[in-house]
């Protein structure tokens, strides 16, 4: 669309098909980012070197074992999927407010679930991953009013099922649906839809 992107990712090296990107789009700037390391995430500032960003999109994220159910749950990895799906978007969001002060937009957005609802479940299970994104929720609501009155607007978004390394082959979205749709909800964001949890196609869901 001709935006100025700065994507993050673990390891630069690694990450082949967004450096190839890009070489190719002179508006597309990689940085590294490793949210699972306080020491990565002070070090984003330092990169940016006071650049401004009028949105910020939070996306990273962990599923953490999928095979542990009631009886066998253990607290190490609860812990380590808490700290980058919940922990590590509010450290880092403190971290950029010089950034994020000087931006235009001044929008939020925060990559959530839908199992994080609580209304939603019915099927019980994925303790450490419902969890992870209900406490993503919570601070992102917070963030929504401690925030507002620098005008800011802070949004949770449900991406969909897709069809992603953690979405696996049976999901039921392709990336572009999900990302154009999303997109379309940024666009939109006003003041008045600040806190809330939004799906990609801009339908509210229940908390």
């Amino acid at each position: 669309r001709g935006d100025r992107v700065l994507a993050t990712c673990r390891n630069i090296e690694s990450a082949g098909e967004l450096e190839q990107l890009s070489n190719s789009r002179a508006e597309l700037k990689i940085l590294e980012l490793d949210v699972s390391r306080i020491e990565s995430m002070e070090n984003l500032p330092r990169q940016l070197d006071g650049e401004a960003i009028d949105i910020f999109v939070n996306n990273a994220g962990v599923y953490g074992p999928k095979a542990l159910q009631f009886g066998n749950i253990e607290g190490k990895p609860w812990l380590e999927v808490l700290q980058i799906n919940a922990v590590a978007p509010l450290l880092l969001t403190q971290l950029l407010m010089e950034n994020l002060r000087k931006g235009s937009d001044k929008k939020l957005i925060y990559v959530s679930s839908k199992m994080g609802s609580i209304d939603d479940n019915a099927g019980g299970g994925s303790y450490i991953y419902r969890s992870s994104k209900t406490a993503l929720n919570a601070v992102v609501k917070s963030l929504a009013i401690d925030l507002a009155e620098d005008g800011f607007s802070a949004i949770v978004v449900h991406p969909g099922w897709v069809l992603t390394d953690m979405g696996g082959p049976n999901a039921l979205l392709d990336t572009h649906t999900s990302v154009s749709g999303m997109l379309g909800v940024i666009d939109s964001l006003t003041m008045a839809g600040s806190g809330s949890f939004f799906n990609y196609d801009g339908s509210p869901i229940a908390w």
